[in-house]
């Protein structure tokens, strides 16, 4: 089969390194323009958004590892200072819906080696032209022999080798990123991203997961999981659902549509692993829509987190006891979950201050997500200056907590860039095990 995904080392290599020169190139652009008086704040925006537009621009034109990473990157949109968002809010959120699509004959060989020739018998009508992209698929509409309207996930050939070799060079390219998203750590988000490539190439590990999620919302009035249809390693057929994406209601929505969106969002992540032992780990915007009855609609289930028995209980029991300001007792639960190492000084108080400003939504019975409440998170804990920031360099993330850091971390940006509010803390209570208050004894009866 011939591969139609730019995925040479060299020539996908050389579009990446390209883009620290763009950036010089720009950065001398702008000491020119202030040379000659335009105001510093004006021309560093200008920049600032050139640099955004050429480097998404790259990222989406790769797919691969490198569309992967801007999608990854598009959660922390809400944690930029405002006068930086505006310039390149839109081009971080392009990649959340689409990238530049396949041939359709490159479509049509793959349908043939998955489904085979006879492909189109399976099929009543299939649209060639795709519906959406993802980072290693693009997604097609058809009409399945039985009448059925389904969405055909189609996957970039050679997308594996695109993925790993992308996300080797994107992570060389921290300071870069870095000026995209102060304070984004790029290292772990990649070395993440790497360890969920081989599991999200199998399509047929996604159908298992994918049916996993059906059954257990089966009927819920909330919640619309697509059922799948056909599939296999390289293509997946499931229901076809419509529906107002997530980034549309972030971008334009109504307040009811924002504060709908979120609750459902929070309360389908977070129930997951209690109701079918998963966890939906890729908390991007363009994974959910609302279709027209107010149901979440998910579509995208390549990463998961295999919790058979779970969300751990000892995240529920910490939040309670930092939630009643018990300083010691998350210590001690902390160290004893990994968070704290062996042999690192730190002091008790300052560890219950630094959490503290983020326990807010567990805290009060409503709370209002918003993009100046994480950004002020942001600065509080990513400034060398602040207390906070050395308190942060002490803490460590044990491995078995990452993809549920990544999905927590990730659902708080989506919600800040929804700006929902809701009752945040009952959700936790329902969906965490050891964070509801204890329920009374009821007092024995007397013979």
């Amino acid at each position: 089969m011939v591969e139609d995904l730019p995925r040479r080392a060299v020539a996908r290599t050389a579009k990446l390194a390209a883009l620290p020169l763009g950036y010089a190139g720009r950065a001398t652009w702008g000491l020119g323009r202030r040379i000659g008086g335009r105001p510093a704040e004006l021309v560093a925006a200008e920049v600032q958004a050139r640099t955004a537009e050429q480097v998404f621009r790259v990222l989406g034109e790769l797919k691969g590892g490198a569309m992967k990473f801007g999608q990854a990157m598009s959660v922390f949109e809400a944690a930029l200072p405002e006068h930086l968002t505006g310039p390149y809010r839109e081009t971080l959120t392009r990649l959340q819906e689409a990238a530049p699509p396949l041939p359709a004959r490159t479509v049509h060989r793959v349908l043939a080696h998955e489904l085979g020739e006879d492909w189109r018998d399976r099929f009543a009508s299939f649209e060639d032209a795709p519906a959406a992209a993802a980072s290693i698929g693009q997604v097609h509409r058809a009409v399945w022999a039985d009448g059925r309207d389904v969405a055909v996930k189609v996957q970039y050939p050679g997308a594996g080798a695109a993925l790993l070799g992308d996300l080797t060079q994107i992570g060389r390219l921290g300071r870069l990123i870095g000026i995209l998203v102060p304070g984004l750590d790029v290292k772990p988000l990649v070395a993440e991203l790497k360890a969920r490539v081989a599991e999200e190439l199998d399509y047929t590990l996604e159908a298992a997961s994918q049916t996993a999620f059906a059954d257990a919302y089966e009927g819920d009035p909330d919640v619309l999981v697509p059922r799948v249809v056909d599939g296999s390693g390289m293509v997946l057929v499931t229901d076809w659902v419509g529906g107002t994406p997530l980034s549309r209601i972030i971008a334009s929505g109504t307040p009811e549509q924002r504060d709908r969106a979120g609750l459902l969002l929070a309360r389908f992540l977070f129930s997951g692993p209690s109701r079918c032992g998963l966890l939906h780990a890729d908390p991007h915007p363009g994974n959910f829509r609302l279709d027209d009855d107010g149901r979440l609609v998910v579509l995208d289930y390549g990463a998961v987190n295999r919790l058979p028995d779970g969300l751990p209980a000892p995240i529920g029991s910490l939040l309670r006891l930092a939630v009643n300001g018990d300083a010691q007792g998350v210590f001690d639960g902390l160290r004893a979950e990994g968070f704290v190492r062996t042999g690192v000084d730190l002091d008790a108080e300052r560890l219950l201050s630094y959490l503290d400003p983020i326990l807010e939504p567990a805290r009060a019975d409503t709370f209002r997500f918003t993009r100046s409440w994480l950004r002020a998170q942001a600065v509080r804990v990513g400034d060398p200056r602040s207390p906070a920031y050395s308190t942060g360099l002490r803490l460590n993330l044990p491995p078995e907590y990452l993809l549920i850091h990544r999905v927590t971390t990730g659902t708080i940006g989506v919600l800040c860039q929804l700006e929902a509010e809701a009752a945040w803390r009952s959700e936790l209570e329902k969906w965490l095990p050891g964070f509801a208050p204890p329920k009374p004894k009821r007092a024995r009866k007397k013979a």
